[in-house]
């Protein structure tokens, strides 16, 4: 049975890596767009965009297409002590199964990445780009109908499933990747989830999803590194302070919510509701069949933080 109480950190052991990392949770969006590509804002704009919108990071990821001149766009004139940038791209190549271009997001590129090769593949760049060093997630799924083939076509060299797309939802109202990344676990993957924006600026497509990144500082290598590990949890708006693990029950501690709900394999689930909730503990032990979890905390105005997938057992 689901229950609410009174919460004990130093109780209720192992806390999920990405909160038993050192360092503390940085802000930032991992995929948006400049005048580089398709976005209608230049580059220091949007970077002083999500700047001043208090973020501590920031990912511009142009679309790394011959017809843009293959850009890694370059936003380190736009640091500050407070404020870091990271180099990437959306790269793309032939094909999925739909017959559509792979959108595969790349973070942490080097500057002198070499463009995409005559006759190279989806799967084929994807490696070259986490051999590269970079977090490779796959990007919007819903929104160009990726098939679960698809996705384990690119295995292993995705660290993660964009399960949140800001712009697809606010364009075209498909900026899911949950069902993806879902059914990927259930069959023993072993991925992450991001959150971003994707913006464009061409309508109100900013600052509404992002991933908190923990890391000992904000400091692109760092922050990198901690998105391969999984060091982190996607947000809408809530918080998330805390998931341990102990026996059969998983407590969260978290920014005030109406909602927690734990979700697994198939349609494995379990919610607890109330006024402001700060803690919650939920009983796992019907998830440990399936073998993993995952939480998910909903806000008064319905806005969503998830984590990651883990596994139990």
């Amino acid at each position: 049975m689901a229950k609410c109480g009174r919460f004990h950190p130093e109780t209720t052991v192992p806390l999920l890596p990405a909160f038993a990392a050192p360092g503390r949770f940085f802000k930032g969006n991992l995929h948006t767009h400049s005048t580089r590509s398709d976005a209608v804002r230049e580059v220091g704009h949007v970077c002083e965009t999500y700047r001043d919108a208090g973020y501590d990071f920031l990912a511009v990821t142009d679309h790394f297409l011959p017809k843009f001149g293959f850009p890694i766009t370059d936003t380190r004139p736009y640091r500050t002590n407070a404020f870091t940038t990271i180099m990437g791209a959306e790269v793309h190549a032939p094909g999925t199964e739909l017959g559509e271009a792979w959108h595969i997001l790349a973070v942490g590129l080097p500057l002198d990445f070499a463009p995409t090769a005559n006759g190279e593949t989806g799967p084929q760049l994807a490696a070259r780009c986490a051999a590269a060093g970079a977090f490779v997630a796959i990007a919007h799924p819903q929104w160009y109908g990726l098939t679960i083939a698809d996705a384990e076509s690119l295995l292993p060299a995705a660290h993660a499933v964009e399960v949140y797309n800001h712009g697809c939802a606010v364009g075209s109202d498909r900026g899911d990747g949950w069902t993806l990344l879902d059914a990927l676990v259930s069959r023993g993957h072993a991925l992450h989830a991001c959150a971003t924006d994707d913006a464009h600026f061409k309508y109100p497509d900013w600052c509404g999803g992002w991933t908190m990144v923990k890391a000992a500082a904000p400091e692109p290598e760092a922050l990198v590194a901690a998105l391969r590990a999984g060091h982190c949890y996607s947000s809408q708006g809530p918080e998330i302070h805390a998931i341990d693990v102990t026996g059969d029950e998983v407590s969260v501690a978290c920014s005030p919510a109406r909602s927690v709900t734990v979700l697994g394999h198939a349609s494995a689930d379990d919610m607890i509701f109330g006024d402001g909730m700060r803690e919650a503990r939920l009983d796992i032990s019907k998830f440990r069949a399936g073998g993993w979890a995952r939480v998910v905390v909903v806000d008064e105005a319905g806005r969503r933080a998830w984590s990651n997938p883990f596994r139990l057992g």
